[in-house]
């Protein structure tokens, strides 16, 4: 019999401080994973917690920047001594820097790209030893529809969401005899407080152009929620998953398989 059930399991989960990354957690510890996450600042850190505690979830919560290959196996290793050894990895943590590709230094390209592919590598390197010890795991990558699409002023985003596509492939074909499954999930656009401005009328109670623009490019007529994700992780990280791998599950409400309305 299929389960979802992550009774015993400890995920760990990337940027979830707040947003999709929040969302996510909260529906692995509604399936019984025990929850561990990561901030870069022990402001985030302590604020993520209390909002935790309040919807009656026990998470763990360290100071880690992903792309510090040192503090992610401290990270790693302070997890396995307080909760146990990383069943599901989600790989969420992320930054985005909306600049025309002419106008951005080589440093804000090579930021995005650390945090949004290098990262996922140094994560993923960190945990899979152990997962290959106890017989096998599941990592998750949030990419993008920007795997698969370009967009003015994301040269930087949608070059790492693409590599980070790849590397879930690579990860499943090099592991996948070890029990190891890595998938990815590809978000359309969510409705987050981070998309709030392009979401809000103007003075005038007209709609954001770009508001407008997203719900007549999606056949669900409508901005994804967190809570649109819940199920796509939860299937991804449990046993219904067991011989899905090296897929991209895209949760983007039709936009990848529709052309658009023929203009009138």
């Amino acid at each position: 019999m299929v389960t979802y059930s992550l009774e015993g399991k400890v995920a760990l989960v990337t940027g979830a401080a707040y947003g999709i990354g929040f969302a996510m957690a909260e529906a692995l510890a509604e399936a019984g994973a025990k929850i561990a996450f990561n901030c870069r600042s022990e402001e985030h850190l302590q604020r993520a917690l209390d909002e935790y505690r309040a919807k009656g979830i026990d998470a763990k919560g360290y100071i880690c920047d992903v792309r510090d290959e040192k503090a992610v196996i401290e990270m790693i290793r302070n997890i396995e001594q307080e909760l146990g050894a990383v069943d599901i990895l989600v790989n969420n943590a992320g930054i985005i820097k909306r600049i025309p590709m002419h106008e951005m230094s080589v440093e804000e390209f090579s930021e995005v790209v650390d945090i949004d592919l290098v990262a996922p590598f140094i994560m993923s390197k960190a945990v899979i030893p152990s997962m290959i010890e106890r017989g096998g795991g599941k990592i998750i990558n949030i990419c993008s529809m920007m795997s698969e699409l370009g967009r003015e002023t994301v040269s930087a985003y949608a070059a790492a969401k693409g590599g980070l596509k790849m590397l879930t492939r690579n990860i499943a074909s090099e592991y996948g005899a070890y029990n190891i499954q890595c998938n990815a999930i590809g978000p359309g656009y969510i409705a987050t407080p981070q998309t709030a401005p392009l979401r809000e009328p103007d003075k005038d109670g007209n709609p954001h152009p770009f508001d407008s623009f997203i719900i007549a490019k999606t056949p669900a007529a409508r901005w994804g929620t967190p809570e649109d994700l819940k199920g796509p992780i939860l299937f991804l990280a449990s046993e219904a998953s067991d011989f899905v791998n090296g897929h991209v599950l895209y949760v983007d409400g039709g936009i990848l398989a529709y052309i658009g309305k023929q203009p009138k």
